[in-house]
């Protein structure tokens, strides 16, 4: 799975595709973002980052959030806008995991620890400024419309999970930001120290960075 920052990346890398396939005229593109239920971009970013709601809730298990809407591919037909962005966070995750074992990149030192969160949140910081408007996401997230899903999640901890992702997405992550980000997850606030650490390290490997610059290149 990527993390959040890379998820909103990768989403806009993909309507900004739907945009060009519109204007070439492909039939694809021309049925999700015209008519009755044409695409609410807002709302696709929004579903983006939903499925990891779960770290912040143990009662949410990652079966509610991650095996849904199979098969995982790019095929948005009868789902809302929320929901296709939820489709594309789990097809964002499988195609991530793909790219990186083709490349063995899970036999780099370290790189497989705490669930690969280290490099996640690294890839997260690489590609922050390939986002250009993060000022009207965090505006967004700090006011987002309640959507109700098929899983038991309180109106609390939906905003509350919104309300964390703007503040992370303010600016360009920091150990700092990561920290606060992190300290608030199930599995990952016992191990801030050793997370921060391991993201100091790969900062310096040339690899690593190389390995998780190209997940954009090849994500779609």
């Amino acid at each position: 799975m990527a993390s959040q920052i890379a998820h909103i990346v990768y989403a806009k890398k993909y309507l900004e595709s739907l945009e060009l396939a519109k204007m070439k005229g492909k039939l694809r593109a021309e049925k999700f973002l015209a008519g009755e239920n044409k695409l609410n971009k807002d709302e696709f970013i929004l579903g983006a980052v939903f499925p990891d709601i779960r770290r912040i809730d143990q009662k949410i298990t990652r079966q509610d959030t991650h095996l849904q809407f199979t098969p995982l591919n790019l095929d948005f037909s009868g789902l809302t806008s929320f929901q296709a962005g939820w489709k594309f966070h789990l097809y964002c995750d499988m195609r991530r995991e793909a790219i990186l074992n083709k490349e063995q990149f899970y036999s780099l030192k370290n790189t497989d620890k705490f669930y690969g969160a280290p490099a996640k949140l690294l890839e997260d910081e690489i590609i922050y400024e390939e986002y250009n408007n993060w000022e009207k996401i965090v505006n967004y997230f700090r006011n987002p419309p309640y959507i109700k899903t098929n899983i038991a999640i309180t109106k609390e901890t939906f905003y509350l999970w919104y309300a964390m992702l703007a503040k992370y997405m303010e600016k360009k992550p920091t150990l700092k930001t990561l920290s606060i980000f992190l300290s608030k997850m199930e599995g990952f606030s016992e191990n801030l120290d050793a997370i921060e650490s391991l993201i100091v390290k790969m900062r310096t490997d040339k690899k690593i960075l190389s390995y998780l610059q190209k997940i954009q290149e090849k994500i779609l």
